[in-house]
C-alpha cells in the first residue's frame, strides 16, 4: 500500500512518484509490470485524478515508465545515468541514484603489467600490478563487468585483505590514504561477446558501451587504469555542454 504525508510541504504528486519510484529501484515493480491507474491511486490515496496524472507524467519524463493508450502504464528498463563531468566510482553512481549495489569478484591476483598498462600506470613493462574483474549489480540487474588495474607498490596487501563486498576507492582512501581526483576516460561502442551474454544476461551481439579510464591522484600520478563493458540498454551517458566565449 502507498502512503502520504498529507501535513507535508512536499506536493502530493511528488511523495506518490517517489512511493512509486521506490517501489521500482527495489525490484518489487519490475520491467512490463503495470502501475496502478488514475482511478486507482486516486481511489486509494484520496487524491485527485489530476494529481495522480501528474505523478505517472512524472514517472514516464523519468525515463522509468512508459503509457500505452489504451492499456496503461507500465514499468520501463530503467536506465542509469553515467554523468561525465565528476569523478565516481561505480558504487556512488548507483548510490547517488538510489540503488542498492552488489558486485561479484571474478578475479583478483597479481599480473605482469602488459605495454598499454604499464605505460597508463606509469610503470615498468611486465612489472607487478594489481588486477581485480568484478560482475557489478545495481537493483539486483548485472549492469557492467570491469576490470580494474593498479600498482602494486601502491596497495599492498589488497589483494589478501579485499573482500567482495568492498568498495575499492573507500578501501583506497581509507587504508592506503589514495584520493582520486582526476581522471580521463573514453568512451566506445562494441557488441556482446560470449563472456558478456553469460555474465550480463544480454543476446550475443547487443550494444555495449566500453569505458577505458585512467585515474590520478591530485599531483598527476596514476593510480587505476581500468576497462569496463556497460550494457547499453541499461545505461545512457548525460553531459552539459557550452558554447566557448558565450
Amino acid at each position: 500500500m502507498l502512503a502520504i504525508d498529507r501535513t507535508s510541504v512536499v506536493p502530493l504528486y511528488f511523495q506518490i512518484r517517489e512511493n512509486l519510484l521506490a517501489e521500482i529501484r527495489s525490484s518489487r515493480l519490475k520491467a512490463g509490470d503495470p502501475l496502478l491507474s488514475e482511478q486507482q491511486l486516486s481511489a486509494q490515496l484520496g487524491v485527485s485524478r489530476m494529481t495522480a496524472r501528474q505523478a505517472l507524467q512524472s514517472l514516464c519524463s523519468l525515463g522509468v515508465a512508459y503509457r500505452q493508450k489504451g492499456k496503461g502504464t507500465f514499468v520501463s528498463k530503467i536506465k542509469f545515468e553515467i554523468n561525465f563531468r565528476h569523478v565516481q566510482s561505480f558504487s556512488e553512481q548507483m548510490g547517488a541514484l538510489g540503488f542498492s549495489v552488489n558486485s561479484k569478484v571474478l578475479s583478483l591476483g597479481m599480473v605482469p603489467a602488459p605495454p598499454e598498462i604499464a605505460v597508463a600506470l606509469r610503470v615498468a613493462p611486465h612489472s607487478e600490478i594489481v588486477r581485480l574483474q568484478r560482475l557489478r549489480m545495481a537493483a539486483t540487474l548485472p549492469v557492467a563487468i570491469e576490470w580494474s588495474h593498479l600498482p602494486h607498490h601502491l596497495c599492498p596487501g589488497l589483494v589478501e585483505q579485499f573482500s567482495p563486498g568492498d568498495s575499492l576507492y573507500e578501501t583506497l582512501a581509507k587504508r592506503y590514504g589514495i584520493h582520486i581526483q582526476v581522471a580521463d576516460e573514453t568512451v566506445e561502442v562494441g557488441l556482446a561477446g560470449a563472456e558478456d551474454v553469460r555474465l550480463l544476461r544480454v543476446r550475443k551481439g547487443s550494444p555495449l558501451f566500453l569505458f577505458t579510464r585512467v585515474a590520478y591522484l591530485a599531483d598527476g600520478q596514476p593510480v587505476e587504469y581500468v576497462k569496463s563493458r556497460y550494457r547499453a540498454d541499461r545505461y545512457k551517458i548525460v553531459s552539459r555542454l557550452t558554447r566557448p566565449g558565450v
